[in-house]
């Protein structure tokens, strides 16, 4: 199977180069590989033009948010699979082909995410489940062990758009991401919708990106990036017609980020005490069916 790589950039600064640098290294410069320029004024897909000229460029004229962004990269992907990578991630050797190669290999199978690991090579989460209480349970110190314990690709309900694969003729039937949401929460509905179809969702532990330091989403929200992911998940709940699981999210996400809070204020970080009291905040008041939602 063919492959098509998108990366959206929005001020995503040198983080880009090493992005492009890393697909490069894998023998992937010669692939399609379409870079989004989501009106970038941070002069990063002016270098990436200079210094990749590999690349394919497709220009928005403003800034259509992840979602947006995403859909026309893979309207112009020539590609049988469309991969989505973060421009802050580095794809290590062989991983792109890997869930190339699951896509094809396992039964069923639509959707396939990559590993994530920090600059330091520590495990980052990058799937997880519908239902509320379990998502949620799985983004804690307990829930996190058994998913750093498997290393074979299994099914889950869904996988981050960090690092992504998805059948190109899957994507185009979904109608591609929800740009409703204009950043997170669109790899959750797209898999959701998916799933609705009957198609699989792999998770390939394996098949390793590195990802920094979330630079656009740190530039646009600064401490409040975290309430924007509960943000999107409740948009997510919203758009389901699932008023109690919404309201499950809302209370479960309040007691922990409220206790996650007390916690960081007591021991003196008084930054992360602020970015999760913001999240408190918006599991309170946030309404998802608004307009300017």
């Amino acid at each position: 199977m063919t492959v098509s790589i998108v990366v959206v950039n929005w001020n995503a600064g040198a983080a880009l180069d090493g992005c492009l640098e890393s697909l490069a290294a894998d023998g992937l410069s010669g692939r399609d590989v379409v870079l989004v320029d989501n009106d970038a004024t941070d002069g990063s897909t002016a270098d990436a033009r200079a210094r990749h000229p590999w690349v394919r460029v497709v220009e928005t004229g403003r800034n259509l948010g992840f979602a947006g962004g995403a859909n026309r990269g893979a309207a112009v992907a020539r590609g049988e699979v469309v991969c989505f990578l973060n421009p802050d991630a580095r794809v290590l050797p062989g991983a792109v082909q890997t869930l190339v190669d699951t896509l094809q290999r396992v039964p069923g199978a639509g959707i396939a995410g990559g590993g994530l690991v920090d600059d330091a090579g520590g495990w980052q989460p990058a799937a997880g489940r519908f239902g509320p209480v379990r998502h949620l349970m799985l983004d804690t110190t307990p829930g996190r062990l058994g998913a750093r314990l498997r290393r074979a690709p299994h099914r889950v309900d869904w996988v981050y758009g960090t690092f992504m694969a998805v059948r190109r003729d899957l994507f185009r039937q979904l109608g591609g991401f929800d740009a409703r949401y204009f950043v997170y929460g669109e790899d959750l509905d797209l898999c959701y919708r998916a799933a609705r179809l009957g198609s699989r969702t792999i998770h390939v532990p394996a098949a390793r990106a590195v990802h920094g330091t979330n630079v656009s989403a740190a530039l646009r929200f600064g401490l409040g990036r975290e309430a924007e992911v509960v943000k999107g998940e409740m948009r997510f709940y919203a758009a389901r017609g699932a008023p109690r699981d919404l309201l499950l999210f809302r209370a479960v996400a309040g007691c922990k980020f409220g206790l996650k809070a007390a916690l960081a204020a007591a021991i003196g970080h008084r930054r992360a005490a602020v970015t999760y009291a913001r999240v408190v905040r918006a599991c309170v008041a946030f309404d998802p069916l608004a307009a300017d939602a």
